[in-house]
Order: C-alpha cells, then sequence, then structure tokens
C-alpha cells in the first residue's frame, strides 16, 4: 500500500505545525539561560510529559509490541525498576541540583570537584550521545522507510529537519511543549492500532485473551525469574525479576540522574519539589505506556492468530508493528501512524540536539571568568548556532549508517551503556563520600567505564546489570584512591614532623 495525497497532506501538515507552533509557544528568548533551560518557568506537568516523550523513541514504539509478541509481558519488570529509580533521584539528587543552581548535571560534578571533571565528563556524554543518537536517527528511519516508502535520507531529513527548526528557534520551552504534542499524537495512533485489532477480531478482547493463553502459553505473563544455577548464568538471563528491579533502578537513576538528555527538563522547573512532582508523573506515566505497547503487542499476535515471524516473511520482531500499519490501515489513518512514528522520533531527537547544545555551551564552550549572561545577543547567537551544529551533526551521522546493517546499530544503541555506570558511580562518590577529591572521582569514572567495556564485549552479562556492574567498580576504585592517598598521606606525616 503506497501513500495516498491524503497521507502526503496529514504528513505535511504536521511537521509543519509542529514547527510553525514550537517556536511561537516559546515566544521571543532573550538569555541562553531561558534556551537552555526555559527561564527555569516550566510547568511541572508538562516537564513529566516531555520526559516521557524524550525517552520514547521509535525504536521504543516499535519494538516493545514485537517483544510481547515473540515473548509476554515481562519486560514490565523492568519499567518497575524504573519507577524506584526515579524516587531515588528526586530524594538525592533533584535536592542537591536546586540547592547548588546548577544548570547541567555536570555543573554539579564541576562544584564538588572540580572544573576539569565537570568539562570531562560533558565531554564523555557529547561523545556517547553524538554517536548513540546518530544511529538512533537512522534507526528510526527504517520504520519510517517500511511504512512510507521514502528512501532513508528522505526520512533522515525530514525528521531532522523539522526538529532542528524548532528546537534552534524555541529552545527548551519549544522541545517541552512540542514533546507534550506528540506524545498525544504517538499515543492516540497506537490506541487506533489496538481499536482496530479488537473490532477485526469476531469477539473482540474475548478472542485476544483466548488465543494469547492456551496450551501452557501465557502472553500475559510478567514476573520471571532465572533458570540459571551459577551466578554467570543468572546475570545473563534476559528480564528477570531481580534484573528488573535492580538494573532497571540503576538504569534509571543514570539516565535521569546523571544523563543531560533527561536532567537538563528537570532543571527547568521552578523549585526542586516541582522537578520532583514532574519525575513521579513520568514514572507513573512510563509504565502505564510499557503496559499498553506490551498489550497492543499482544493483540497483534491474536490478529495474526499466532503465525511465526518466518511464516509471516518477517526477519525480526520490530517488523510485526509496521507491517500491521501497512497492510491495515486505511488511508488518512495510514497517514496519522506515520505521524505517530515521526511524533516519537521528534520527541527523542529535539531532546538530544538540545542537550548536546546546552552541554557544550554550558559546560565547555563558555568561560566561567566571563558573566553567565554578559553579552546576551553573542549568547543567544552562539546557543542557536550550536543547536544547528549539533543537529546537523546528527543528520550526517545517520546518514553514515544508511547502507550499514544490524551489528553495528545494535554498538551504536548501545553506546550509552558503557559509560552509564561510571557516571552514576561519580555521582554517588561526590554526594556520599565527602572525603573523596577530583582524583579519586577521575580514577573511579576511568576504572568504570573500563570495567564495562569489558563486560559489554568480552562477557554474556545481560544489559540490565551493566549500570549496576559500572557503578558498583567506580565507587570500589574511588574509594580504594582515597585509602591509598590517605595511606600515604599518613606515612609522609612523621617524616615532616621529624
Amino acid at each position: 500500500m503506497g501513500l495516498s495525497l491524503l497521507d502526503g497532506a496529514i504528513i505535511f501538515v504536521y511537521l509543519a505545525g509542529v514547527t510553525v507552533a514550537g517556536t511561537l509557544i516559546a515566544g521571543r528568548q532573550k538569555t541562553s539561560r531561558e534556551f537552555f533551560l526555559g527561564g527555569r518557568q516550566l510547568a511541572w506537568w508538562a516537564v513529566g510529559l516531555s520526559l516521557v516523550a524524550g525517552e520514547t523513541s521509535t525504536l521504543t514504539f516499535i519494538s516493545i509490541p514485537g517483544l510481547a509478541y515473540t515473548s509476554d509481558m515481562r519486560f514490565l519488570q523492568l519499567a518497575f525498576g524504573y519507577v524506584i529509580g526515579r524516587l531515588l533521584v528526586s530524594v538525592l539528587f533533584i535536592p542537591s541540583y536546586y540547592r547548588g543552581d546548577l544548570e547541567t548535571a555536570y555543573d554539579f560534578l564541576g562544584k564538588r570537584f572540580g572544573l576539569s571533571l565537570r568539562r570531562f565528563t560533558s565531554m564523555v556524554f557529547l561523545l556517547t550521545r553524538v554517536l548513540a543518537s546518530g544511529v538512533r536517527l537512522f534507526a528510526t528511519a527504517i520504520p519510517v522507510h517500511l511504512i512510507s516508502g521514502f528512501s532513508y535520507a528522505t526520512c533522515i531529513i525530514l525528521i531532522g529537519g523539522a526538529t532542528i527548526i524548532y528546537t534552534s528557534l524555541g529552545g527548551l520551552k519549544a522541545v517541552v511543549a512540542m514533546d507534550v504534542v506528540q506524545l498525544v499524537v504517538y499515543l492516540g495512533g497506537a490506541v487506533v492500532s489496538m481499536a482496530l485489532i479488537l473490532h477485526s477480531l469476531p469477539h473482540g478482547w474475548q478472542d485476544v485473551t483466548a488465543i494469547a493463553v492456551h496450551d501452557g502459553v501465557n502472553k500475559f505473563a510478567v514476573l520471571h525469574s532465572s533458570s540459571g544455577r551459577g551466578v554467570m548464568e543468572f546475570l545473563a538471563t534476559p528480564y528477570t525479576l531481580a534484573g528488573g528491579l535492580v538494573g532497571g533502578t540503576f538504569l534509571s537513576m543514570a539516565s535521569h540522574g546523571t544523563d543531560q538528555l533527561l536532567v537538563q527538563r528537570l532543571l527547568g522547573c521552578r523549585t526542586a519539589r516541582d522537578s520532583q512532582k514532574a519525575l513521579m508523573l513520568d514514572a507513573f506515566c512510563i509504565v502505564l505506556q510499557f503496559a499498553f505497547f506490551l498489550l497492543l503487542g499482544v493483540c497483534l499476535f491474536a490478529f495474526y492468530h499466532g503465525a511465526s515471524l518466518q511464516s509471516l516473511g518477517l526477519a525480526s520482531s520490530d517488523e510485526i508493528f509496521p507491517r500491521f500499519i501497512v497492510g491495515q490501515l486505511p488511508h488518512g489513518l495510514l497517514g496519522l501512524l506515520i505521524a505517530a512514528v515521526l511524533a516519537s522520533a521528534m520527541g527523542t531527537l529535539s531532546s538530544s540536539i538540545s542537550s548536546l547544545a546546552s552541554s557544550t555551551y554550558l559546560d565547555i564552550f563558555r568561560m566561567p571568568a566571563v558573566p553567565a549572561e554578559g553579552n546576551e545577543r553573542r549568547s543567544m547567537r552562539t546557543s542557536r548556532v550550536m543547536t544547528v551544529f549539533w543537529g546537523a551533526a546528527l543528520i550526517g551521522g545517520a546518514m553514515l549508517f544508511t547502507d550499514t546493517r544490524n551489528p553495528v546499530v545494535e554498538l551504536g544503541l548501545t553506546i550509552a551503556s558503557f559509560t552509564y555506570g561510571g557516571m552514576l558511580g561519580t555521582f554517588l562518590l561526590g554526594l556520599f563520600f565527602v572525603k573523596t577529591r577530583e582524583s579519586d572521582a577521575y580514577v573511579g569514572f576511568l576504572t568504570g567505564c573500563a570495567v564495562m567495556t569489558c563486560v559489554v564485549l568480552a562477557s554474556p552479562i545481560d544489559y540490565t546489570w551493566h549500570t549496576v556492574i559500572g557503578c558498583a567498580a567506580t565507587i570500589a576504585a574511588g574509594c580504594l584512591s582515597l585509602g591509598i592517598r590517605s595511606l600515604r598521606r599518613s606515612r609522609q606525616a612523621p617524616s615532616d614532623r621529624s
């Protein structure tokens, strides 16, 4: 089924509408603080919904239903850990961030340990985020290409171009406002899809439950434990209750407590209390969202009567939802669903562009000796130039992968996890180990990243445990460095007195 004129019109109106509305809602901004932090006047409920949209890429939109189609709803265990992690961030991190009047996540490390560590961790963030987001943008173009028939380059330019315009003109206010709109659009598209599936089945939901639960198969199952007997088998088993709760907690603490991609929004709230409310709204919505997309996958399983992927001519579970969209939706609704896919993509991309630009300008480019708003016009011009630069860099990076197969894509999508454990461990060293110094933090962070690299590349350990291991290695190395430094000082003290 090709795109009709109606489908094309819907897509065009959506892209144009988002671009224009984003810039108008943001209004005229005069300072880099307004541009990157929304003047710290953002409504908490908008920030909370923006967090949901910002962390929901097209891969989530497409992949989560596919997970339920091929297995069950065990992925939801990870979402339970996400709630715990967000609660800990709201209690442990956010009060410290607002006491220090921070501008970025890495500003905390600068005030706690020194400017050198702030710049270093910011540069690590820039490297990992641009690699991960560039490949994610290409991966986003895959379902859009399959559904619309557009070339990969066209899909990438459509998504990236519109996002760059409203992000560079409207700043964080535009990002948050359009995230709320995009959340409604992509969830609306998914709801329409589920309604069509239920309508097409003779007995609706009754058919779903009958097909999903039969002959020992239960597609609604959530709780799973590891069947492995040894420690390594236990850690290598994906989506277990322990891995979901513990791993999900640490993953959420790392992403929402140390990653500028999401921390930037939390710092845009009026008060620490508002920031905490936004994070808890995000926690509540993300569980409901994952549960809904998993149920959508179960409905797809019923729609295709439990057919295997091979019998449907599909290479992976990620293709099951796009197949339904292309094959079953009438014109008009097809355009709406493509707009929904674009919405989920643009929410993540705008977050990446804004966070990269803010970290570059506030952590690295702007010198501390210069007043933050010493030259407002130049400050705003530089902020916008950096936003456009990173947007173009992500588009260019995505173009490099248009002839690349899955292995490099998978590496790019997981590259941020190499530093998550080290970053979280370094923040925890700063929060709870008052005697640690910058040298200890450097030792801990580099050790954590090295350990994570070995674990990811040379072990079968499931990704849900990666951040836990990297965080533990970082804290252990940082404390060991502190101990060695203290021991050296104590040994030098007698000789100094003599």
